[in-house]
């Protein structure tokens, strides 16, 4: 039984030493995969999908509520109420009422490296921005003023050509 740990032991050792050529010893895939992926991206990962799962469930509860300025109920809601309800829903944090105050929490995050939580903002006027929060597969959820609390794509010509940035929000910012 000790020599069959300490074998399995070296062949594992051979293969993570031997990096690109871990395939002569026919490991299972997912072996030769994990070196090519930090300690990080293996643990956010199933983080990621709990929080994505905390905001979907905040979202089911909101989805379709009419646009409104200013309001912060089921009756009508506003970008910025919506996604400080979400959190305060999906993961007990406080975030300010406006974007305008929305946008200085948290830290910066480049739009190719969004997780599910991130805040997405937009300037769709002069004057004016949008808020929403990223739930992965470049969607977020946000307050449409068309079409009330609803899912739509990054990849959407309007929101693109309005992107502003992210926020990385954690319990420490």
């Amino acid at each position: 039984m000790h020599l069959s740990k300490t074998l399995s032991a070296m062949v594992l050792l051979a293969a993570t030493a031997g990096a690109g050529h871990a395939f002569a010893f026919n490991l299972p895939s997912n072996i030769t995969t994990l070196k090519n992926t930090s300690l990080t991206e293996r643990v956010s990962q199933p983080q990621s999908e709990n929080i994505k799962s905390k905001i979907m469930a905040q979202y089911s509860q909101w989805k379709g509520t009419r646009y409104h300025f200013g309001g912060s109920s089921q009756r009508g809601i506003d970008c910025s109420a919506l996604v400080q309800a979400i959190f305060h829903g999906s993961m007990q944090l406080n975030l300010p009422r406006t974007t305008g105050e929305q946008i200085h929490n948290g830290v910066h995050i480049s739009q190719n490296a969004l997780k599910p939580g991130d805040l997405v903002f937009f300037k769709t006027s002069r004057t004016t921005r949008h808020v929403g929060v990223y739930v992965g597969n470049n969607e977020f959820i946000h307050a449409s003023k068309i079409k009330g609390v609803t899912v739509s794509s990054l990849a959407n010509n309007y929101w693109q050509a309005h992107y502003e940035t992210a926020r990385r929000i954690t319990e420490n910012t």
